[in-house]
C-alpha cells in the first residue's frame, strides 16, 4: 500500500506538506497542493480519515442543521453546502429538527456535543443563547442562515426589504388592490419571517400612500396547497376583487396561479402574481419572484465556515453578512389593464 513518504519523495516535498496539501489544514502554496495531489493521483494514494482525525483532532465532518428538509428552499441549501464541502475535502451531516422540540433538543444536547462534527451551519433557526455557547465551549465553529444571532456569524436575507421590493413591483405597474398571503402565527417562529414580509408589504403600500385592507390579507402556510386555498377566499369574490397578489413564498405563489386558472381567470390580466424565492418551478409557471439563490447561500456558509477552522483565522470577523437578491420578473405580472 502506498504510503504518505513515497508521495512526499514524487512531489519532492515533506511528509508534513503532504498531509497539510491533502488535508487542507494549513497554508500550502497552490503550485505546491496540485504537485502533491498529482503524485498523489498517480500514486493511488488516499487519506486515511482515522488516521488524519488522530492527527488533527478533526473529523471532517461539518453538521447542517434544518428545521424541514421537505422544503424547497432548505434542501437548496443543503445542496449548496455539500457541493462546497465536498470540494474542502469534508463530509455533510444533515440534522432534520422537522419531529420538533424534541428533536431539537436531541441535537443540540447530545449529537453535536460529541465528537462527530468539526463545526456546524444553523439554517433559519434561532439559536437561544444556550445552544450557541454550548457549542462554542467545544470550540465548533459556528455560522447562522436566515438573521442575526448574537455572537455568531451570520448570513442574513432582508426580508424586509425583499417583501418591499416585490410588492413595489406591482405598485409601479399600477396595482393599487393588492393583497398578501402570509403566513399565520403558527408559522412565524425563528426569526418572525411571516411577520417581518408582511412589515415589507405594508412598507410598501404605506409609503406609495395605498390603503392596507385587512380583508386583502390571507394567512397560508408556506405550502402550494396553502396558497392555493388562501387565493381562492380572495379571487372568488363576485366583485372587489384584489388585481394583483403578493405571496410570501413561491409556492403560495405558485397556489395562486393555480386557484386563478380554476376560476377561470387569466394571469396576469386578470390578476398579477409575485412570489419570493425563484423556486425551481417558478421559471416553468411564468412566476415573478425575488429570488435569493439558496444554494448560493450555502455555499457561502461554508466559506465562512473553513475560514474559521484555519489556525490563523480572525475571530473578529463580521458577524452579519447580507445576502444578495434579486427581482426576476416573467409573466406572470403586467401592468394594470385600463
Amino acid at each position: 500500500m502506498t504510503g504518505i513518504d513515497e508521495v512526499a519523495r514524487l512531489a519532492g516535498v515533506s511528509t508534513a506538506t503532504v498531509s497539510r496539501a491533502l488535508s487542507g489544514n494549513g497554508p500550502v502554496s497552490p503550485a505546491t497542493r496540485e504537485r502533491v495531489q498529482s503524485a498523489a493521483s498517480t500514486l493511488g494514494y488516499v487519506v486515511s480519515s482515522n488516521a488524519s482525525s488522530l492527527a488533527s483532532g478533526r473529523t471532517r465532518n461539518v453538521g447542517v442543521v434544518v428545521p424541514f428538509l421537505s422544503r424547497w428552499f432548505f434542501s437548496s441549501v443543503v445542496e449548496g453546502a455539500e457541493a462546497a464541502l465536498l470540494g474542502h475535502g469534508y463530509d455533510l451531516t444533515l440534522y432534520n429538527l422537522s419531529g420538533g422540540e424534541e428533536s431539537r433538543r436531541s441535537v443540540f444536547d447530545q449529537f453535536l456535543l460529541r465528537k462527530r462534527v468539526d463545526a456546524v451551519i444553523a439554517v433559519a433557526l434561532e439559536l437561544t443563547d444556550d445552544e450557541v455557547s454550548r457549542l462554542l465551549a467545544l470550540h465548533k465553529p459556528l455560522v447562522g442562515i436566515g438573521g442575526p444571532i448574537p455572537g455568531v456569524p451570520t448570513l442574513t436575507l432582508d426580508d424586509l426589504a425583499v417583501a418591499q421590493l416585490a410588492t413595489e413591483h406591482l405598485i409601479s405597474l399600477g396595482h393599487t388592490q393588492i393583497a398578501h398571503i402570509g403566513a399565520g402565527v403558527e408559522f412565524d417562529l425563528d426569526f418572525h419571517l411571516a411577520s417581518t414580509r408582511r412589515r415589507g408589504f405594508e412598507r410598501a403600500m404605506h409609503d406609495a400612500g395605498l390603503t392596507i385592507r385587512d380583508d386583502l390579507y390571507q394567512p397560508a402556510d408556506f405550502t402550494i396547497r396553502g396558497g392555493y386555498e388562501a387565493a381562492k377566499q380572495l379571487l372568488g369574490r363576485p366583485y372587489d376583487r384584489p388585481t394583483a397578489i403578493f405571496a410570501a413564498s413561491d409556492e403560495m405563489a405558485i397556489g395562486c396561479l393555480l386557484a386563478a386558472r380554476d376560476l377561470g381567470l387569466s394571469v396576469p390580466r386578470d390578476v398579477s402574481i409575485v412570489g419570493i424565492d425563484d423556486h425551481e418551478l417558478a421559471e416553468f409557471f411564468g412566476l415573478t419572484t425575488v429570488a435569493q439563490f439558496p444554494r448560493q447561500q450555502g455555499r457561502l456558509a461554508v466559506d465562512v465556515l473553513m475560514d474559521a477552522l484555519q489556525p490563523e483565522s480572525d475571530d473578529a470577523a463580521t458577524l452579519n453578512r447580507e445576502l444578495p437578491f434579486q427581482l426576476v420578473v416573467r409573466s406572470s405580472t403586467a401592468r394594470l389593464a385600463d
